[in-house]
């Protein structure tokens, strides 16, 4: 018998806990910016639908990386104003 649905795949990394939001955020921010700039690099070596399908990837990377350093600057805010 063939199941409808595949088991979900066994985790491979996770993160450590006690590491603080502000670190989280750091660290998220810089693996937008590289995943940003590796799929910009892809795509200037791309032509046609291939090339304008990665840059609309990069796009919802540069939207993901604003809502992160809203984030960063919320938790940044927040923590000077407990000091």
């Amino acid at each position: 018998m063939i199941k409808p649905t595949p088991n979900p795949p066994v985790r491979l990394f996770a993160v450590a806990d006690g590491i603080s939001t502000e670190d989280l955020l750091v660290n998220l921010s810089e693996t937008l910016a590289s995943a940003n700039a590796l799929s910009c690099e892809l795509a200037f070596n791309l032509e046609g639908t291939k090339r304008e399908e990665l840059l609309g990837v990069a796009q919802l990377i540069e939207l993901a990386q604003l809502l992160a350093d809203r984030v960063h600057d919320g938790v940044g805010k927040s923590l000077t104003a407990c000091s």
